[in-house]
Order: C-alpha cells, then structure tokens, then sequence
C-alpha cells in the first residue's frame, strides 16, 4: 500500500477519534447542563380545594401541600414520586388513616408549588415542613416513595419522626442513573444523587422498606442494599407479589403493608 494512503488513513481515523470525542464530551455537557429535566417531571395538582390545601412560604419559594386536617397526636407527611400527583393519595389515605392528619407535599414547580425541584431544596423544605406539622402534633409518620423514599429518609434523620415507611426505595439515585447511562462518568456529571444508604445509617425509629416484586425502575438488590444500611433491628422489608414500580399502589396489600409500618 502506497505511503501516501496510509497517511491518507491515519489522518482519517484520527479525525473519526476527535470527532467521536467531541461528539461524546458534548453528549456529557447536555446530561449536567438538563440533568434535573430526566429527573423530576412536574405534574398539575388534579384533586382538591381550598379548605384541602396549605400554603407553606419558605425563603424562596411557596410550597402547595394537600391536607386533611385532623386533630390529634397523629400526623402522616408524604412524598412521591419524581411524575406523581401527590393530591390524587389524598382521597384514599383518608379512608385508610382517618385517625391521622394529612400532609402531601407538592414539591416545587409541582402542583401548583413555585420554585424549581432540585435535591438540595426539596430537603430544605421537607424541613420546614415537618416543622410546622410537629408544632400540633407529636406523632409524625413520615412516608416517601420512589424520589420520596430519598427526601424522608434524609428527613427522618434530621427531625424526631416517630416511623418511617419506605416505598419502592432506592439505595441511591446515582447508583440507578449509572445503570442507565452506563457510557457516562455520573458520578461525576450528576449534582442531585440522593445517597439514601448515607442516611439510613442514623435511623433510629422503626422502618419499613415496601419494595415491587417486579420493579423495573428500582432493581431489588438496589433496595436490598439500602436495607442492609439500616441498623440491625431498625427496618424490616416487605415485597409485594405480583407487582410493578407504578402498580404496587393498586395492590390491595399496598395499604394494608402502609398502614402495619405507622
């Protein structure tokens, strides 16, 4: 083969290597810069009114938290999922805890919440949330699924809650996005990871982790390693058979496995 040719070629794969490489390093540059977009999928508030919703102002922000007021000791804080209605749990939890008073927050630019979601934030106003409630009330179960499972553990952590309920809960959030952009250095990229297994370490109240046999979002051994995490005694683990990570709350031991961990 002529020399001139072989140059010819070496010149050509170099400039595939660079293009490639740009290509790549620009593929990287729009994961950090619209992160948060794969991350949190904003939705309307579809149930309630008035008298059904409380305006929490925080520094930066007004947050939207669907209520059902009830007086007592007992008060049940809820977080859901990163494209979940939080209003639409409301009707239902009311008929499964009627002795419990009612928090569902609408994370912000959720709901009718201003703001924009990132992790940081949303601890900051969990925080202020449970603060406000335990003003009136002494017993505060604190419950998260999916995204939430991540912000009520941190929260559990930091304020006195009296239970933790974990539903369909991850180890880590940086730990499912490496599963999924396994080409990318997330590690590295990513700015809200939700290390839920940092957290579970300080827990001290009684737990429970409520995980989807057939979770296609969260992998089991993702949960299994989030409850290793746990002192020994501290938590305990349900699977529900036959279900998925959107399904699991049509199950009809969904509630019941809710209710036995308050």
């Amino acid at each position: 083969m002529p020399s001139t040719n072989v140059s010819r070629m070496s010149h050509n794969l170099m400039l595939l290597v660079v293009v490639l490489a740009v290509l790549y390093l620009m593929l990287c540059a729009a994961l950090y810069v619209f992160q948060r977009a794969l991350i949190y999928y904003p939705q309307p508030r579809a149930v309630g009114t008035a008298a059904s919703l409380l305006t929490l102002p925080v520094d930066d922000a007004q947050l939207q938290v669907s209520v059902r007021p009830h007086d007592g000791p007992n008060a049940l804080i809820y977080f859901g999922g990163n494209a979940e209605d939080v209003s639409r749990s409301l009707p239902e939890f009311s008929q499964a805890f009627p002795d419990y008073a009612l928090y569902l927050l609408h994370y912000r630019g959720y709901g009718g919440s201003t703001g924009s979601p990132s992790e940081e934030a949303i601890a900051r106003d969990a925080l202020a949330l449970f603060d406000n409630v335990h003003a009136t009330h002494g017993h505060v179960a604190v419950v998260g699924r999916s995204l939430g499972s991540g912000v009520a553990v941190r929260l559990a952590s930091q304020r006195p809650a009296a239970r933790l309920v974990l539903i369909t809960p991850y180890n880590s959030l940086e730990g499912l996005a490496a599963r999924q952009f396994r080409w990318f250095p997330v590690k590295w990229l990513l700015k809200d990871k939700f290390e839920s297994w940092r957290y579970a370490e300080r827990i001290k109240v009684p737990t429970r982790l409520i995980a989807a046999e057939h979770d296609e979002v969260v992998p089991g051994p993702s949960t299994r390693r989030l409850y290793s995490h746990f002192a020994q005694g501290v938590a305990s683990m349900q699977v529900i058979a036959g279900t998925g990570h959107n399904s699991i709350s049509d199950s009809p031991e969904y509630l019941k496995a809710l209710g036995e961990g308050l």
